[in-house]
Formats: C-alpha cells, structure tokens, sequence
C-alpha cells in the first residue's frame, strides 16, 4: 500500500521535500510507517520521542493501522514564542 506523508517544519528540511510516497504493507501501523521514514531518513530519529502523526484532522499513537486513503502528517512539536 502506498501512503502520502506530509512532512512539517524541520522534518521537512531534512527531507528536502513537503511530501514523500512510502509502501508499506496493508495493515501496517504508524510505527512501521515511522521506521521506515528513519531509514530513508536517519536524522529523524531524533526526534522520535517527541514526534506528532495525524492521519487525516486527528493525532494518532503509533499503533495506527493505517488505511490507503490516509493523508499522513508528520510533524515535531509546534515551538513558538
């Protein structure tokens, strides 16, 4: 299955990209969703305790099963002043 990912803030610096498509097999959840965005990207790990998933208008936990029909946002923390 194939699932559009939006990325936010410095995620989406590091990935020099807003979005980016990731297969991953029907009924995985977000934390292989996850690990599999760790491998391409490898600086994201740090930010892995502190990370927010939403799957549509809702935050999700990291035991999401995702759907095909999923936008997937991932983001760091929103930090403001």
């Amino acid at each position: 299955m194939n699932v559009r990912v939006q990325l936010f803030s410095r995620l989406k610096e590091i990935a020099n990209a807003g979005a980016v498509q990731v297969e991953v097999p029907e009924g995985a959840t977000v934390r292989e969703l996850l690990a599999e965005l760790y491998r391409r990207f490898p600086a994201f790990r740090s930010w892995d305790e502190s990370i927010l998933v939403g799957a549509g208008v809702e935050f999700v936990g990291r035991e999401y099963v995702l759907q095909a029909s999923d936008d997937i946002a991932i983001m760091p923390p929103v930090q403001g002043g």
